[in-house]
Formats: C-alpha cells, structure tokens, sequence
C-alpha cells in the first residue's frame, strides 16, 4: 500500500485474489485507526516502516 500500488497490482505480487487484498487493507487501515490508504501511508512513514 505504501508503494502506491493499487489492490490488483498487490494481489498479483503476492498472488492472491483482489477480494483477500480487500480484506487484509479492511483490516489493516482498522487497527490502525485510519480511514484511508493515504493515512495508512503516513502512519507507516511516520513510525518508520517504510
């Protein structure tokens, strides 16, 4: 999600189905308490993750 890659470029490099791809960033973004990708991002950089 970081890299800006869209949910079927994800599933494709991790060869899974879009709809697990949904799922995982579904439950991701949740825990994190963030509402979108872009937070998600932010946070990640933020706690130097990426």
């Amino acid at each position: 999600m970081a890299l800006g890659l869209s949910n079927k470029e994800i599933a494709q490099s991790l060869t899974i189905s879009v709809e697990t791809v949904k799922e995982h960033v579904q439950n991701i973004l949740r825990k994190i308490a963030v509402t979108d990708r872009t937070q998600a991002a932010v946070w990640a950089v933020r706690r130097g993750l990426v």
